[in-house]
């Protein structure tokens, strides 16, 4: 007997849930950015506009087009229209250097780049750097009359008049808003093309179905337990993991968005009194800025918070939900779309000590309901560990929202996703007795600096490019702010100068996206190794913590009143400088 068709195997995704919003919600505020504001019925039109003049540059159902853009309307846009034209939306870390993106692009076989205006210049960058054979993606450029500061800068240089292919309003001038979305023929069909840290050597361009990316949306909603209508603050990129699925979530229950180009930890406090902002996500440095922001007072009303990256410090805990914060702590990867495992709360551990509460939330969790299975497993035996908080193994995961594989790359999704039927997450951590998860140690080439994974290889690569370093390694090391930043441990060759910590961090400045840029550099006369000749990280990292860096006293006097001067009030707290305003 047949039992299935047409009628019981409707395609899962997530880009249905703004048609529904169009109709449930259609005159209620979709999105807000400084003056500007839409509704649910604009943005499907608008939605559908953009698509339909996609689908007109000849741009064809499974080609991928990249987003390189900050948290403004437009992006959010672009996460409903691109895959609305059937074709594959790819979103890219702004902080990425032009190499990056170049090679990027090259390898995502981009057709079109949407490119926010302060961030042309690099992209065009970006393009020169194709080789003469490849032909760089249409350009777009999403301009903004609603921000502050509406001349590009390259240093303390304008840049040059440029003739752009075209605007984002322009292009969407061209299209139909009343265009028939293009669903996928398949919830298997590919529908995101994630890029995990910028790799250039090796990139990992994480594929996500329609059905992937429609369970962990509604996983997300159910976990955090998202009402209807909340006010969500765009605090958490939305390049991140798609704002780990939140983007297509608010769609969903009918949510306003409000942008935020930059985050700012005063401009925050500012919107969420201003909108009555219920929920936000960001990674641990997030709430470290928002605890630590100077002149803060408590919030009108409670705020959700989900956090993930990284264990928030208790410290950190202590002084955001203290400001109305309420902290709920995930874990997940680019790999998994969002978060899996959530450290869901019990009524009892309200009765402990505040120590105790945030040793406790600090743990990642257990597997969220659309999560089939998480586990540790022994790395040698292959079979789970004891569950007793103490024996460690590498996180693996089970779930439906997990990618279809890297692009373009089968050894690598091989080795991650292994015929047993479970993802390998590079993540070692242990189960408590009473089944939580908790992340006790990373895998070694990977350091998360403000909610960013970078490769530590990648920075050695780097180093050891450099004619004077014999050895280099490269780990993590805590830090207050980030919550870890690059620390270099570098042994020099016998017939070469020493250069000064300075002149590497230029060297490999000039080389690497900023932020993988290590802050520290440490010289020994031969880096640790095993009786196989590898070297031991896990004695390079017990000296990067061991690490102790004295702050500077410095007084500055600014002769007049600054517009930010909050912000210098922040450095001063983390510098150790005396600011003063005459």
């Amino acid at each position: 007997m047949e039992l299935l068709s047409s009628t019981n195997t409707s395609p899962l995704t997530p880009l249905g849930f703004l048609e529904r919003a169009a109709i449930v919600y259609g005159d209620c505020t979709s999105i807000i950015y400084n003056e500007t504001t839409y509704t649910w019925k604009q943005t499907y039109s608008r939605s559908l506009q953009l698509a339909s003049a996609i689908k007109s540059l000849g741009i064809g159902c499974g080609q991928v087009i990249s987003v390189l853009s900050p948290n403004v309307p437009a992006m959010y846009e672009l996460q409903f229209a691109i895959p609305m034209s059937g074709a594959i939306l790819s979103n890219m870390n702004t902080r990425l250097d032009a190499r990056t993106i170049s090679i990027l692009l090259q390898h995502s076989e981009s057709k079109l780049i949407f490119v926010d205006f302060l961030s042309h210049s690099k992209v065009l960058e970006a393009f020169s750097l194709f080789p003469s054979n490849i032909k760089p993606p249409l350009l777009v450029i999403i301009n903004d009359d609603d921000c502050d500061d509406l001349v590009e800068t390259n240093g303390s240089n304008p840049l040059p008049a440029v003739d752009l292919d075209m605007t984002y309003e322009e292009l969407m001038k061209k299209g139909d808003p009343y265009f028939k979305w293009i669903p996928p023929q398949s919830e298997w069909d590919p529908m995101v093309l994630n890029y995990t840290s910028g790799t250039t050597s090796s990139p990992k361009g994480v594929v996500h179905s329609h059905r992937g990316l429609f369970i962990e949306t509604v996983d997300s909603i159910i976990y955090w337990s998202v009402p209807k209508q909340p006010v969500y603050l765009w605090t958490l990129p939305i390049f991140h993991a798609n704002g780990w699925s939140f983007t297509w979530g608010m769609a969903a229950v009918g949510g306003t968005n409000i942008c935020l180009r930059k985050f700012d930890a005063s401009t925050v406090f500012s919107l969420v009194n201003q909108h009555d902002a219920t929920h936000m996500c960001g990674a641990p440095v997030v709430l470290n800025m928002l605890a630590n922001e100077p002149g803060k007072q408590p919030l009108k009303r409670p705020v959700q918070i989900l956090t993930a990256g990284a264990p928030p410090p208790a410290p950190v805990l202590f002084r955001a939900e203290s400001l109305g914060f309420i902290v709920s702590h995930g874990y997940g990867l680019t790999e998994t779309a969002g978060l899996v495992v959530t450290c869901e709360w019990k009524p009892e551990w309200d009765r402990l000590s505040g120590d105790e509460r945030a040793r406790l939330k600090a743990r990642q969790g257990v597997r969220t309901i659309a999560t089939a299975k998480i586990d540790v497993l022994d790395v040698e035996s292959g079979l789970s560990v004891k569950r007793d908080g103490l024996s460690l193994g590498e996180v693996v995961i089970r779930c439906g929202s997990i990618m279809l594989g890297y692009y373009k790359d089968p050894i690598g999704t091989s080795k991650c996703l292994k015929e047993n039927g479970w993802f390998y997450t590079g993540d070692v951590g242990v189960i408590h007795p009473d089944g939580y998860l908790e992340i006790r140690d990373r895998s070694k080439d990977v350091i998360i600096s403000g909610g960013e994974n970078l490769s530590s290889v990648e920075v050695e690569s780097v180093l050891y490019s450099h004619p004077a370093i014999n050895e280099a390694a490269v780990v993590a090391r805590p830090d207050e702010l980030w919550g870890e930043t690059p620390c270099a441990f570098v042994s020099l060759k016998s017939d070469s100068d020493q250069p000064s910590e300075k002149e590497l961090i230029e060297f490999c400045r000039n080389r690497l996206p900023h932020y993988m840029v290590p802050k520290t550099v440490v010289y020994k006369e031969e880096l640790p190794k095993t009786s196989t000749g590898k070297i031991q990280k896990f004695v390079l990292r017990d000296l990067a913590k061991a690490l102790r860096v004295p702050k500077a006293r410095l007084n500055i006097t600014f002769r007049r009143s600054h517009k930010k001067a909050q912000a210098f009030s922040f450095i001063q707290m983390k510098t150790n400088m005396n600011l003063s305003f005459v």
